[in-house]
């Protein structure tokens, strides 16, 4: 592995072979699953660790890994510090923690801090002790909350202004990263805004239903911008950031090429959906701004008392836009998003039609 002192004369194009051991936390996640799904196919990866924080979840995943060699389930709750050490014993230099593991929609706000910016400390902690050669911590746009108008794109780098408890939570997990990477932790972080795709959960499905229904709610003119990420790219920016030496240290919007208003979003989707041969109803639910801000508000005076409540979380933060600049991420990790939204929309439809999921 190169020191700290030729990586800096590097070239930004160079990457890192394979290590001998993948740790990947939250492998039975959406993310986890896409990432494991490659690494599974990679002959490369001669070892991979991965952590399931249930029984249930472990079932699932060795089920998906099959008769592949070389793989470990660990059982586990990332908030926890000893899930951590277990994980990571023994591992050594030649190893590589992509941490995916957290809770976007959680069932009390409290669940903020015990998964996202405990598990990471907890993570790093042990990271640190076993050297491992490279942490990916998976971020979020939420450490940096919303754009201040629609024309505006989150710059490479970009102030902290968390959005609520999951952005309070993500911005210290990143905080926690970079204190480890001062103590002598190799780390990189990944910033995913919305990202989409095979693998999803449950409320993926519900967006695609309530498209074809025509109820997909469009807030004012529908011209709020989001950046989005399809899973298959996300993964590639994910082991970009693992294997670039020069991505050291440093944070990386991971999306599509560009923003997409929210109604194309709605349009292109309802197109894909045609285009697979679902029948699709035109969209009919427009909401004021007005109704995305009493929910924001709302939603706001629930977190403040330690309740989350899904459906209001998502309706007031749909009143905003969401939009990064991905130029860093091309410049240093080569790194280019190879689908774009109907692309991406058309396989994520495909995928759910292939498993038997209602649409």
């Amino acid at each position: 592995m190169p020191d700290a002192s030729s990586q800096l004369e590097e070239p930004v194009s160079d990457r890192w072979i394979a290590p001998t051991t993948t740790v990947v936390t939250g492998a039975n996640g959406w993310l986890g699953r896409a990432l494991v799904h490659r690494l599974l196919a990679d002959p490369d990866r001669a070892h991979l660790r991965l952590l399931a924080h249930s029984t249930a979840d472990a079932a699932a995943l060795q089920t998906f890994v099959g008769e592949r060699s070389g793989v470990d389930i660990i059982i586990g709750d990332i908030s926890r510090a000893d899930t951590s050490r277990r994980l990571l014993f023994q591992v050594g230099a030649d190893a590589d923690v992509l941490h995916t593991a957290g809770i976007i929609h959680p069932k009390s706000v409290r669940q903020f801090t015990e998964v996202n910016t405990n598990g990471t400390r907890h993570l790093t902690e042990a990271a640190l002790d076993a050297g491992v050669r490279r942490l990916v911590h998976v971020s979020s746009n939420s450490p940096f909350g919303t754009n201040p108008d629609h024309s505006d794109t989150f710059r490479p780098d970009e102030p902290f202004n968390p959005y609520l408890g999951y952005g309070k939570s993500k911005m210290l997990a990143e905080i926690a990263v970079t204190e480890a990477a001062a103590a002598g932790l190799d780390t990189a972080i990944v910033r995913p805004p919305w990202f989409y795709g095979p693998f999803q959960p449950p409320r993926q499905t519900t967006f695609f239903r309530m498209v074809r229904a025509g109820k997909f709610p469009v807030i004012g003119k529908g011209d709020q911008r989001r950046s989005m990420v399809y899973v298959e790219n996300l993964v590639d920016g994910v082991l970009a950031a693992e294997l670039t030496p020069a991505a050291k240290g440093k944070g990386y919007w991971i999306a599509d090429s560009r923003a997409y208003t929210v109604t194309e979003i709605v349009e292109t989707v309802g197109r894909a959906l045609v285009d697979e041969g679902l029948s699709v109803k035109p969209p009919s639910t427009r909401l004021p701004v007005l109704a995305a801000r009493i929910a924001e508000t709302g939603d706001r005076m629930l977190q403040a008392v330690g309740v989350y409540q899904q459906q209001l979380h998502v309706l007031g933060e749909m009143g905003h836009t969401i939009a990064c600049d991905i130029s860093r991420s091309t410049a240093e990790l080569g790194y280019q998003p190879r689908f774009e939204l109907y692309d991406g929309m058309r396989r994520s439809i495909r995928w759910c039609l292939e498993n038997g999921l209602e649409l």
